[in-house]
């Protein structure tokens, strides 16, 4: 078999175990990533977690703002890649994504066709889900909708988080996708259609307004919603304390009670020792770390040491 030369697209640390994993067992001929940042204070330029590592590693880079620009496709057109590899980058178009022979390969964090969309491994954890896993597809015109190539399943635990199962299904993944480019490779892909059916679970983008906690769920929609947009974005709320109303970030929690506390309101903050509760419709809950409004996230019992949480004090 020859070996097989790759166009690599990608932007996050997500991205950066697959690319490694290409990188040590194909040819790359070239990276395209986004295009640097400027953020903070001084407005200092961010490079993606992609293009740290091309660089460190010689890798060519492209980072064109428009995928539709001429120059650029016929740049990479140029590089005769037989395959284009696509984690977590933005839409291609058309024109991108049929260049190759070989076609255009992603690799999605959920079992397809559950879960598409921009944040699926937030959504699984929110929604309580036990089992997800990754997918490998054939890029078309629909996002997430491609014909697929592999998928395999990985356990949620109840410790996990987004942290932790982000960083699960990236090494898995790229274990996936390495199988993937073999088996593509070597014309032997046995492919599946997707389901079209519209009871399919979604994985829409975040946004202030589904990462902000609703009191009024129950108490396991709760805790999941807390673990699937840990440690970023954060789940968040806002707290009436005293006099001053302020947002804070709530980012880990656990089950105290199923019973919620007689005559005591829903959203009711209750300091226990070193501990905050909250009460809730069907229990309470305890919050073992949390992040005030411009300060950095800290253990329940630390931030107990500086600040008073006064009777009244309440989340909604």
């Amino acid at each position: 078999m020859k070996r097989i030369k790759i166009i690599f697209f990608g932007t996050p640390d997500f991205a950066v175990k697959s690319l490694k994993v290409i990188n040590d067992n194909f040819d790359i001929l070239c990276v395209v990533t986004s295009p640097d940042k400027k953020s903070g204070r001084g407005l200092k330029i961010n490079e993606s977690k992609v293009k740290r590592f091309s660089s460190d590693n010689n890798i060519p880079v492209q980072q064109p703002e428009e995928l539709t620009n001429k120059d650029f496709i016929s740049e990479i057109s140029s590089l005769c890649a037989d395959l284009f590899i696509v984690v977590a980058f933005r839409k291609l178009p058309k024109e991108v994504f049929s260049i190759p022979l070989l076609g255009t390969i992603n690799l999605h964090a959920s079992l397809l066709p559950n879960y598409r969309g921009a944040a699926p491994i937030n959504w699984v954890l929110i929604n309580n889900e036990k089992v997800t896993g990754v997918t490998t597809f054939f890029i078309n015109e629909r996002i997430d909708y491609g014909d697929i190539i592999l998928q395999e399943e990985v356990i949620i635990t109840n410790d996990d988080n987004f942290e932790t199962l982000y960083n699960k299904l990236s090494i898995i993944g790229s274990k996936v996708l390495l199988k993937t480019i073999e088996i593509v490779a070597s014309g032997k892909a046995q492919i599946l259609k997707q389901d079209e059916s519209k009871d399919l679970k979604k994985a829409p983008k975040l946004n202030s307004n589904n990462t902000r906690i609703n009191w009024n769920d129950n108490i396991d929609k709760i805790i999941g919603m807390i673990r699937g947009l840990s440690p970023k974005p954060g789940s968040w709320t806002n707290l009436k304390n005293g006099d001053k109303e302020i947002r804070v970030k709530i980012l880990k929690a656990n089950l105290l009670s199923r019973s919620n506390l007689s005559n005591t309101s829903i959203g009711k903050v209750l300091i226990i020792k070193d501990e905050i509760h909250i009460n809730l419709k069907d229990g309470v809950i305890n919050c073992s770390k949390i992040q005030l409004e411009n300060k950095k996230e800290m253990l329940a019992k630390d931030l107990l040491n500086g600040y008073k949480f006064y009777k009244n004090s309440h989340v909604y």
